[in-house]
C-alpha cells in the first residue's frame, strides 16, 4: 500500500470562485463547479427522501447530455433481455455486450452500476460497457437492479445475485466460461458487488473469479474520519448524500444491519476471490475502502489497492483526460485483463 500525503481544501458555495489548496490535483480545478452541480443541490443540510426524484432527473439529464453524439461502438453488439429475478419478485433487466468477432467462449465481466443505491441505471453506461467488452475481449453483462427507497434492502442486492445466478446457469447459451466471471462496479455498484460476492460465497455459488471494487460504498455507519470530512457541496459525493443513500436503503435501522447490505460489517472475509480496490484520497469512502482492503488481506485474500492523491469521488468522470484518470483506467484494465485472461499471464511468464 502506497499512500500519498496531501492537504485539505474547501470550496465556497453559491457559484463563488472555489478556494483550492494544495491537495487538489490542478487538472481538476476547472471541473469542480460542474461536479458540484451534478445533483442540482445547493444546500445539502436538509436533504430528505422527497428530494430523490429531482436528483434522479438532474443526473439523468446530465448523463443524457454527456451521451449525446456518442456513436454506438461498431465493434460490439448490445442485446437487452429480461431475466428471472429473485423468487417471487419481478424480472430483472440486463444488457449483454460482446465483441462482434467472438468466435470462442469468453470470460464474463458482470457489472453493477453506481448511484448511491438511489440513482442510475444501465442506460447511462453503454459507451463504457462497450469499451470494456472491446478492450478486454469479454462478454459484459450489466444488471439493472431496483433502487431505494422504493425498493429498500434486500431488493437491490438480491436482484444482483439473481442476475449472477442466471449468468452462471446460462453460460453455454451466453458463450461464456463460468469459471471466469468477474463481479464489479463503481461506488454503490462496488458495494453491491462486494455484497453479491459475499452472498455467492455463503450460498455456495455461483463461482466468482475476481471482484472489482471502484471506490465502493461499503459502510452505512459513516463513522470514519473521511466519512465526516467531506461535507456540504463537496464535488462527487458528500457525507450528506451518503447518509441519504443509506437511509433510503436501510430506513432508520442502525442495528443488526446485514453484511449483505453493508459489506464493511462482515466479520468473516475469508475464502473470497481476489480483489481490486481503488479510491480517491479526498472522498467519503477513502477510509472504509482502505480498511476493507486491509481486512481482506488479513484473512488471506489477495488484494490490489490504489489510493489516488488529489482527487474526489468520480474523478475520472469529471476529467477523463487528466493524467491520474488515464493512469487509473490503465490500472483497472490491467487488473481486469489479468483476472479475465489468466492464460495470457501464464504465457508471458514462460
Amino acid at each position: 500500500l502506497k499512500l500519498n500525503v496531501c492537504y485539505s481544501y474547501n470550496y465556497m458555495l453559491k457559484g463563488e470562485r472555489p478556494v483550492i489548496h494544495k491537495n487538489l490535483d490542478p487538472e481538476f480545478e476547472a471541473v469542480v463547479p460542474q461536479m458540484q452541480a451534478l445533483f442540482g443541490i445547493d444546500d445539502m443540510s436538509s436533504l430528505t427522501l422527497d428530494d430523490i426524484p429531482a436528483i434522479r432527473k438532474t443526473l439523468a439529464d446530465a448523463q443524457a447530455a454527456m451521451a449525446a453524439g456518442i456513436a454506438p461502438n461498431p465493434n460490439v453488439t448490445c442485446e437487452e433481455r429480461m431475466i428471472p429475478g429473485p423468487k417471487g419478485e419481478p424480472d430483472v433487466r440486463v444488457k449483454i455486450y460482446r465483441p462482434n468477432n467472438q468466435s470462442e467462449t469468453l470470460p464474463c465481466f458482470y457489472h453493477i452500476h453506481g448511484g448511491g443505491l438511489i440513482l442510475g441505471s444501465i442506460d447511462g453506461e453503454e459507451a463504457d460497457m462497450s469499451l470494456f467488452s472491446e478492450k478486454l475481449n469479454t462478454v459484459v453483462v450489466s444488471v439493472n437492479y431496483r433502487l431505494a427507497p422504493e425498493h429498500p434492502y434486500p431488493a437491490p442486492v438480491e436482484d444482483c445475485y439473481a442476475g449472477l445466478q442466471w449468468v452462471a446457469e446460462n453460460a453455454n447459451e451466453l458463450r461464456i466460461d463460468p469459471t471466469r466471471i468477474v463481479v464489479g462496479g463503481e461506488s454503490a455498484g462496488g458495494g453491491l458487488a462486494a455484497a453479491t460476492v459475499l452472498l455467492a460465497r455463503d450460498r455456495k455459488g455461483p463461482e466468482v473469479a475476481y471482484q472489482y471494487l471502484i471506490y465502493p460504498m461499503l459502510d452505512d455507519r459513516n463513522e470514519s474520519p473521511s466519512s465526516k470530512e467531506f461535507t456540504g457541496n463537496w464535488p462527487g459525493w458528500s457525507r450528506e448524500l451518503n447518509e441519504l443513500g443509506w437511509r433510503a436503503y436501510l430506513g432508520n435501522n442502525k442495528r443488526d444491519v446485514s453484511p449483505y447490505a453493508a459489506p464493511a460489517r462482515a466479520e468473516d472475509l475469508s475464502n473470497l476471490p481476489p480483489a481490486y480496490i481503488e479510491v480517491g484520497a479526498w472522498e467519503v469512502f477513502r477510509d472504509e475502502d482502505i480498511d476493507y482492503a486491509k481486512r481482506l488481506m488479513q484473512q488471506n485474500v489477495s488484494v490490489e489497492l490504489h489510493v489516488h492523491p488529489g482527487v474526489f469521488h468520480g474523478f475520472e468522470v469529471g476529467n477523463p483526460e487528466a493524467e491520474v484518470s488515464k493512469f487509473a483506467m490503465d490500472l483497472r484494465f490491467r487488473a481486469l485483463r489479468k483476472a479475465l485472461h489468466p492464460e495470457n499471464v501464464k504465457d508471458r511468464a514462460k
